[in-house]
């Protein structure tokens, strides 16, 4: 009896594990690191001239934006996403009201309204309509379960989106398309039908080929701004004005071709020396295959692709619909964000003013951005490990 008391000892319950992705959270680190080196080279020569020597203003007001981004990642990571769901809609109100408040009292650098602020303080309220939207889709998508796949709930989402991403392209083209695009990402992989997408997709591949005509057109009637047309010239035919319209076009085509297999070498770019408008912003990846060539290039998207890759990774296992779509939404995201990029650096689509992420110069940017990623390594340590 006594020995049979001694084998009925309570079982020590295991402790539940969970996963944090420590790769993704390498990613990050690597690409901020990497962004704060090709800033310091991008535009060094242009601090120095405006900034009375202080070669370093543009990396080091970076690297201090940074440095705060990271702390707040790692303490959102460590929270329960689901608390994010909370704000959704007062999230996305917001959002209007930022939208319209820019448009009207904005702060305008070179002809555009991007910027809200007093004094030094400004921060670009697109970043967190992205993020905001993001929230708000995947709550509703979760709270519409099977129902999405229903042409009239499809709709109601597109027509949530439509919108705000129109306000937003009235003063920034190219994140009117980030924000539809969002949208458009987490819709297909939410629903079921998909012809629908690829229709989509096709339709818009036909836009893109006939951007000259339907430009014009809408340059004529007024939805479409003379700025804004001239970079679709310019994309055209960035030889027909190269001292004007298609000058930062050309200068970026000059960097890649100049950079070859290997590069100049890093810090020995030419066109960042007053030639290249914006390099340490938009065009900063001109100078990236200038300075590191071809190998370089591909590197900077093979480490895009594998960040995708761990996005994809962790909606996959994510614990419930609602943290695989906040996933797929910041996924959708970064992708849409560095396709767009590279695309108009390359001069496969007119130049739209957009951002690489995590390297290109822009503080709010890589803020907003470090938030995304917490919320995505928040998911991350939610998923159980088994043995």
């Amino acid at each position: 009896m006594q020995q049979e008391q001694a084998y009925e000892q309570p079982r020590k319950k295991k402790k539940v594990r969970h996963f944090y992705d420590y790769s993704l959270l390498f990613c990050i680190i690597f690409l901020t690191a990497f962004g704060l080196v090709m800033i310091y080279s991008a535009s060094a020569y242009t601090a120095q001239l405006e900034y009375k020597g202080n070669a370093a203003y543009f990396m080091m007001r970076q690297a201090k934006i940074a440095a705060g981004g990271f702390v707040l990642m790692i303490i959102i990571s460590k929270m329960d996403y689901h608390f994010f769901g909370k704000f959704a809609l007062p999230a996305y109100g917001m959002s209007y009201i930022l939208m319209i408040a820019v448009s009207l009292v904005g702060k305008e650098v070179n002809g555009k309204r991007r910027w809200l602020g007093v004094g030094p303080l400004s921060f670009q309220p697109t970043e967190f309509v992205k993020i905001a939207l993001i929230v708000m889709l995947a709550a509703l998508i979760t709270e519409l379960g099977s129902n999405i796949n229903k042409w009239k709930n499809m709709g109601f989402i597109m027509l949530l989106t439509i919108p705000i991403a129109g306000i937003e392209a009235g003063n920034n083209l190219s994140s009117g398309i980030i924000i539809f695009g969002i949208a458009f990402v987490m819709l297909f992989v939410a629903c079921k039908v998909k012809w629908p997408f690829f229709t989509a997709g096709a339709l818009g591949l036909g836009v893109l080929a006939g951007a000259g005509p339907i430009g014009l057109a809408l340059n004529k009637i007024g939805l479409l701004q003379d700025y804004q047309f001239r970079r679709i010239e310019a994309w055209l035919n960035p030889e027909s004005d190269p001292t004007d319209k298609g000058f930062q076009v050309l200068q970026g085509l000059y960097a890649i071709g100049t950079g070859g297999l290997t590069g100049q070498g890093l810090g020995e770019s030419i066109q960042k020396l007053g030639f290249l408008p914006e390099a340490q912003n938009d065009m900063i990846f001109s100078i990236i295959c200038e300075e590191l060539g071809l190998f370089g290039a591909i590197s900077v998207i093979l480490i895009f692709l594998f960040m995708i890759y761990r996005f994809m990774l962790i909606a996959g296992n994510a614990p419930d619909l609602f943290g695989a779509l906040l996933v797929v939404g910041v996924m959708g995201h970064i992708a849409i964000q560095v396709i767009l990029n590279i695309a108009v650096v390359t001069n496969t689509i007119p130049n739209t003013g957009i951002t690489l992420p995590f390297i290109s110069y822009g503080g709010t940017s890589v803020l907003f951005l470090m938030m995304e990623m917490g919320m995505v390594l928040s998911v991350s340590n939610q998923i159980r490990l088994e043995k």
